[in-house]
């Protein structure tokens, strides 16, 4: 069995909660088959809580302390493990877009997170909830804008989204956050880190009409599907949900535009948002 990709115990409570598994497990001399089957999970998922890949659930915590005579440490210590600045449903999916080979957005409403400037993300986080403290929204921002490190990496993930054209036209922050997140989109695309496709309004009804959704392939592990709804979202990893929508992503990606054309729409659009805010400065200035 592959060993599975670490989280770095210094930067994630849950891989230091996988290391302390592993450190006891071995301790009390068992093999990552041995615990699987006292906890009844396979020893592939032991590996991925070793490793940080998994969060730990309550009923494994309880079994993993009376196993390991860890004197409630597991069950103690969990909320700690599962502690995240992102929003519960959310967590999970934040490190695997860390650990992911490959990445698929399908972003019918507004521009992914994952590319998103600090700018846009505010606008978006106010939009949600107007009478946040700048405190709570900047923090929000921060956490959103932090996910952006695993482009650090030239080259993994492998990054591909499709954008409704709709995400293009709507003004979200007004002209000037507008021109900037597509330029910077723009940026990401010709300096070859980023695939990007925009779906045309003029395409009508889509396969991907039903929602936003994520997919993520690991080395190591199955594929993975995130579907998001208003306030919350699912992981799936049934061979199903992945293979169809895998061929909804095909069926996008067959229907929007090419890459380049879609290119020359976003920068297209970025100067009409640039021309757009410099009419309003200049309107202002003669008022």
């Amino acid at each position: 069995m592959p060993k599975p990709k670490t989280l770095d115990p210094s930067q994630s409570t849950r891989a230091m909660y996988g290391a302390e598994l592993r450190h006891r497990r071995e301790r009390a001399g068992m093999s990552q088959e041995e615990l699987g089957t006292a906890m009844f999970i396979s020893a592939s998922f032991v590996s991925m809580l070793e490793a940080g890949i998994r969060r730990m659930r309550p009923e494994f915590a309880k079994v993993a302390d009376e196993v390991l005579d860890a004197d409630g440490f597991f069950a103690r210590n969990l909320e700690a493990a599962r502690n995240s600045p992102y929003e519960h449903h959310f967590a999970d999916v934040v490190e695997f877009e860390g650990l992911a080979q490959t990445i698929k957005d399908w972003a019918p409403i507004l521009v992914p997170g994952l590319l998103q400037t600090a700018a846009y993300t505010r606008a978006v986080v106010r939009a949600y909830d107007p009478v946040l403290t700048e405190d709570v929204v900047e923090e929000r921002v921060a956490a959103r804008r932090a996910r952006a490190h695993i482009f650090k990496d030239p080259t993994k993930p492998r990054y591909w989204a499709v954008l409704d054209e709709m995400v293009v036209r709507r003004p979200v922050g007004g002209p000037a956050v507008m021109a900037d997140q597509l330029r910077h989109i723009a940026a990401m695309a010709r300096h070859h880190r980023i695939i990007v496709q925009v779906l045309p309004l003029a395409e009508g009804a889509n396969a991907g009409m039903e929602g936003i959704f994520k997919l993520m392939t690991f080395e190591d592990a199955p594929p993975l599907v995130y579907n998001q709804a208003s306030e919350t979202g699912r992981l799936f990893d049934e061979p199903a949900v992945v293979t169809r929508s895998t061929l909804t992503y095909d069926l996008l990606g067959g229907t929007a535009l090419s890459p380049g054309v879609s290119l020359d729409l976003i920068e297209q659009a970025a100067k009409e948002y640039e021309d757009a805010q410099r009419s309003r400065s200049e309107d202002r200035d003669l008022a």
